[in-house]
């Protein structure tokens, strides 16, 4: 028990950071790739006429996204530019949905979002 005790201090901070908002972004990306219909009431009209695509497929779109983006963080590649993109996207997520208790919580993913992206990878300071 000492000996995983030990392993897991081993394991920066940042690092647990940045899996474990991996995993929240994955799942949010395959929840949008498999039911598509759930999240396209979050689509602004805006988003639907400038590219001309309906809100399922945005969804579809955005959940590639998040499902690659995410993995890619897990792995800590490309860590600063996904997690920058990663939380200027929860921005416009909050932007529209506001105060409201998902728009909150969705905040304080934009700030671990932001977190991860200042401080990087740890691959990134060896």
């Amino acid at each position: 028990m000492n000996k995983l005790i030990s392993i897991a201090r081993s394991i920066h901070p940042a690092t647990i950071l940045r899996i474990g908002i991996a995993g929240v972004v994955i799942w949010f990306g395959f929840s949008q790739i498999l039911d598509q219909t759930m999240w396209q009431s979050f689509i602004p009209d805006w988003a639907i006429s400038l590219s001309g695509l309906s809100a399922i497929t945005l969804v579809k779109i955005n959940g590639i996204f998040e499902v690659i983006a995410g993995t890619l963080l897990v792995y800590g590649v490309w860590v600063r530019i996904l997690a920058g993109l990663l939380f200027v996207h929860m921005l416009g997520i909050v932007s529209i949905l506001g105060t409201s208790p998902t728009g909150m919580r969705d905040v304080g993913i934009a700030v671990a979002l932001l977190s991860v992206a200042w401080y990087g990878s740890e691959y990134e300071r060896s």
